[in-house]
C-alpha cells in the first residue's frame, strides 16, 4: 500500500514553494491542480487547491476555505535533523508553535504552522524505535 497525504491549500504555488524550500525537495508532479512531493518510500505529500477539491466533490463537501488558517491536519516527519528543518520552515513563513524540545513519548520535536494552517512537526526518535 502507498499513502498520498493531500493538503487543501489556498494558493498552490505559494504552498509548493514553501514545501520545496522546507523539505529541500523538488516536486515529482507540479501541474495545475496538484503538486506532489515524495517524502518517503510509498509516501507522497500532495498540495491541492481548495477550489479544486470543492469542484471535484461538490456541495456535499464543506468548503475547505471556511477553515483557512484553522489547524485541521498535522504532518509529523521523523528526521535526524529536526532543528534544521524547523528553522527552514520558520525562515520560509511558518509560524512557530513550539520549539525543538524533548517530548514525553521519546521524541525531540518542534512544531509550526504552515502558510495554510496545517501543523508541521519535525522530530527525531531519541528513545529508539517509537
Amino acid at each position: 500500500m502507498r499513502a498520498h497525504l493531500i493538503f487543501y491549500v489556498l494558493n498552490q504555488k505559494v504552498s509548493a514553494t514553501f514545501y520545496a524550500r522546507v523539505l529541500g525537495l523538488q516536486p515529482q508532479l507540479d501541474v495545475p491542480g496538484m503538486t506532489e512531493f515524495r517524502i518517503g518510500d510509498g509516501v507522497v505529500l500532495g498540495l491541492m487547491p481548495a477550489d479544486g477539491i470543492k469542484r471535484l466533490l461538490g456541495d456535499k463537501l464543506p468548503d475547505p476555505k471556511d477553515a483557512a488558517g484553522i489547524p485541521r491536519a498535522e504532518l509529523y516527519l521523523l528526521t535526524d535533523e529536526p532543528g534544521r528543518y524547523h528553522r527552514r520552515a520558520l525562515e520560509h513563513g511558518a509560524k512557530e508553535l513550539s520549539p525543538l524540545s524533548m517530548r514525553d513519548w521519546g521524541h525531540e520535536a518542534a512544531y509550526s504552522l504552515d502558510p495554510d494552517g496545517h501543523v508541521l512537526a519535525f522530530a527525531r526518535d531519541v528513545a529508539g524505535g517509537r
